[in-house]
């Protein structure tokens, strides 16, 4: 059994979900329960910008968006939550480019 991630008011949960076809990105606060922030490769402001969702290219444009909305909400440092994938491969294309963005984790 694997450690449980929480996130905070300070530094909330960025949790990603990878599936074969699309990833999608929440920025949660687990402690009120909300999600503050989302998008995916299926949200229409990302469509138009991809060929293919299933991408490390379409990972990096969803990681940039998801930085560039949790900047203008005030959220500047996340915990990062993979999901229990490996961080490899379209999980760690969008974790650098949340980085290179400006958001620690």
């Amino acid at each position: 059994m694997g450690k449980k991630i929480k996130g905070t008011l300070e530094r909330p949960r960025l949790y990603i979900f990878r599936s074969n076809k699309h990833i999608y990105a929440q920025v949660i606060d687990d402690i009120n329960a909300k999600i503050l922030v989302t998008i995916s490769s299926i949200s229409p402001e990302i469509k138009t910008y991809i060929k293919s969702s299933a991408t490390c290219e379409a990972s990096k444009i969803v990681g940039r968006s998801i930085a560039e909305k949790c900047i203008s909400k005030g959220i500047k440092k996340i915990v990062f939550d993979r999901g229990g994938k490996l961080y490899h491969g379209r999980v760690k294309a969008l974790g650098q480019s949340v980085r290179e963005a400006g958001i620690n984790f």
